[in-house]
């Protein structure tokens, strides 16, 4: 009789546990892609390329939402996941990566201390 109480909330918490990893691999799969796609922003490359790049890594059905203010590339990952198959609860991931933007050909490196190298 106890088994028969307890095999259902082993079940639920089963359940949960394996919604909380399909949701960590997807926050990782955000973070890749917004990886992939500011460091191709950064390079110069065409913002449309930046956001195909980011489309290939990240999860179906992502949004991908890139920005750049002369100095940063940002690239910012959404998707909203469906956990659970019984009783679905949307989760919202979103992971964001900015990096410096590259010099062009012909521009010089500057260091942060301001000097040049």
């Amino acid at each position: 009789m106890e088994t028969a109480m307890v095999l259902p909330s082993l079940l639920l918490l089963l359940a949960v546990a394996l919604g909380m990893i399909a949701a960590a691999g997807t926050q990782l799969a955000c973070a890749d892609a917004a990886r992939v796609g500011a460091r191709a922003l950064a390079r110069g490359e065409d913002p449309e390329h930046a956001r195909e790049l980011a489309h290939s890594v990240a999860p179906d059905h992502a949004e991908v939402e890139l920005t750049d203010d002369g100095a940063t590339a940002r690239v910012t990952v959404r998707v909203t996941l469906e956990v659970g198959s019984v009783l679905s609860l949307p989760v919202e991931l979103t992971e964001t990566a900015a990096v410096p933007m590259e010099p062009g050909p012909g521009e010089s490196l500057s260091h942060p201390s301001g000097a040049e190298r």
